[in-house]
């Protein structure tokens, strides 16, 4: 059957099991888009484009399924590139297709030309300029092999119009052939066997996770080898979900502000088993002073993140699933020396009990003025630790990390590696729209929030019911805490001085607006948005100068940390 480009590409998509993608239409990418009007792919209109990569980044993340993404030519182009480097820093799959000018007129400074594998090099896995419609069909198939195979990350197709026109006979490529790019999946035996007998020897291990568990989907066999072998487990922000907070084996996050024992377990500990994690500099601090009495093991599906930022004793290349299902195995053919490890580990386990009682993660309690701690340690209780939670990024994004209770994998989207304000909005949007019937809570300042407040009006059109919390305390918080413990309180250029009525910006939206600025009324605000139908949105007016504590100075070792008094 002979078939337009436009049309190729939705059959494409339809074949790689796409059931929604996210977008916002222009003249470059029109006959996609009136194409789209008879396929059965759902299509989601946000009102930025930047936001329609978060959402289909928080629809990936939550799923696990490759995230999509149309967007026009120019500056609607250029508008996803925020959100694809989000996703490549935190390696999400998504493919974003992208319209250009017809290809007679690349180079020539077209109306709406933008040079987009150019411009996207830099953040994504790869992309492709299509310039024959021959080669569309078996783009679309490698780029969704690459999106989702090894390290997971985005490819980005730029479609000129010309091809979008252009007509062949339709068949789609079966298989992938692509020289010089193989991912490892089966991880050598024979360094699995090492680092088995290098767990059951060591006197004080930690188990240290990172994202890689998550988009692995690793969770269950992580509970049985810190089950297995008594081993306590420390997550990045990345991974947070991947372990259950409440397991007495948890640690909580560790680094920048994670928890007292967790930096100290990291500090103290003889053998380091980094699983998934990148060692980012967030986790690390200064490097020399971290884990320096530890042997590292280090699993990891990406080669070029072995022995990138720190020694490592033991690197094993290989897919998580199937390198700790081995790793399992021959762990578990050792029962005798199973229980002679987890004998000889129980001083180490005291010891961490003891610093669990020591520095527990707490915060001042006020009856007079809203912690921002105690609303999210209530939204917890009141999902009963079940909602999915997005973040934007600041200070409440390490808050929500810090008390909230995650117990389920794929429950907590944030912008790690990145870092990016107005992330947790279109997140939160992408994640009601996989899982309609789930509840998904937005929790985000009062910066963050107006990066990509529009979305609201999506959320009210879909009639999806994300709940949003807003900890307002009228400041960018991060930055101002950095001013008050660095700067000598010079508050540059972080109060927001004009405040925003949130509950009328909600309403304007045709959402509902709840406010509080009383502790009393904390829970009942809560209850009411999670019992009211359709998005709402709650704004908390918490305590102005509220610090994220633990805190490690930039320049010190993790075990250097600034503690709540």
């Amino acid at each position: 059957m002979k078939l337009t480009g436009s049309q190729i590409l939705l059959e494409s998509l339809r074949l790689e099991g796409v059931e929604k993608v996210f977008g916002y239409p222009g003249g470059a990418v029109i006959n996609i888009y009136d194409d789209l009007f008879d396929s059965p792919i759902q299509h989601v209109l946000t009102r930025h484009e930047q936001a329609a990569v978060h959402a289909a980044d928080g629809y990936a993340r939550t799923t696990g399924e490759v995230g999509v993404v149309i967007a026009t030519s120019g500056p609607g182009a250029t508008n996803t590139v925020t959100g694809i480097a989000t996703a490549y820093m935190d390696s999400i799959p998504m493919v974003i297709i992208t319209g250009q000018v017809p290809t007679a007129l690349i180079g020539n400074d077209a109306f709406q030309e933008a040079d987009m594998c150019g411009i996207t090099r830099p953040c994504t896995k790869h992309n492709y300029l299509v310039q024959d419609i021959r080669d569309l069909p078996r783009m679309i198939k490698e780029a969704f092999y690459i999106a989702r195979s090894g390290r997971p990350g985005p490819v980005l197709i730029d479609l000129p119009k010309d091809i979008q026109v252009a007509t062949m006979i339709f068949s789609y490529p079966e298989t992938v052939k692509l020289r010089g790019y193989k991912p490892t999946v089966t991880g050598n035996e024979r360094q699995i066997g090492k680092a088995a007998q290098m767990m059951l020897k060591a006197k004080r291990p930690v188990l240290y996770v990172g994202g890689g568990a998550c988009l692995a989907d690793v969770s269950p066999e992580l509970l049985k080898l810190a089950e297995l072998l008594k081993a306590p487990v420390t997550t990045t922000l990345m991974a947070m979900a991947a372990f259950p907070g409440d397991h007495p084996l948890a640690l909580g996050m560790l680094g920048m502000h994670g928890t007292y024992f967790a930096n100290m377990s990291v500090t103290e500990c003889d053998l380091l088993v980094a699983i998934g994690a990148r060692f980012d500099d967030r986790v690390t601090g200064r490097i020399e002073a971290f884990a320096k009495k530890a042997k590292i093991i280090q699993f990891d599906i990406d080669p070029t993140s072995i022995r990138k930022n720190v020694r490592v004793d033991l690197p094993v290349v290989g897919d998580l699933k199937k390198v700790l299902g081995s790793l399992l195995e021959q762990l578990q053919d050792h029962p005798r020396e199973v229980a002679a490890q987890v004998e000889q580990t129980t001083g180490w386990r005291q010891e961490i009990a003891g610093w669990k009682e020591k520095q527990p993660m707490t915060y001042k309690s006020s009856k007079t003025v809203i912690k921002p701690q105690y609303v999210i340690e209530k939204i917890s209780e009141l999902t009963d630790d079940d909602a999915i939670i997005t973040t934007e990024v600041g200070q409440h994004q390490m808050w929500a990390a810090q008390f909230f209770r995650f117990r389920q994998p794929r429950t907590f989207l944030t912008s790690g590696g990145l870092g990016t304000m107005g992330y947790g909005l279109p997140a939160a949007l992408g994640a009601q729209i996989a899982f309609p019937q789930r509840q998904v809570i937005d929790i985000s300042g009062d910066g963050s929030f107006q990066m990509n407040s529009q979305e609201l009006a999506t959320l009210v059109q879909y009639r999806l019911p994300v709940k949003i919390a807003i900890l307002n305390n009228n400041f960018l918080g991060m930055v101002r805490q950095w001013q008050q413990l660095f700067f000598d309180r010079r508050y540059s250029q972080t109060c927001m001085e004009l405040p925003i009525d949130f509950v009328k910006l909600a309403e304007a939206y045709g959402a509902t607006g709840l406010r509080t600025d009383k502790v009393e009324d904390v829970e009942s605000v809560i209850r009411k948005a999670l019992e009211t139908d359709g998005p709402v949105l709650m704004e908390f007016k918490v305590s102005r100068e509220e610090n994220v504590l633990p805190m490690v100075p930039a320049g010190k070792g993790i075990h250097e940390m600034v503690l709540a008094s």
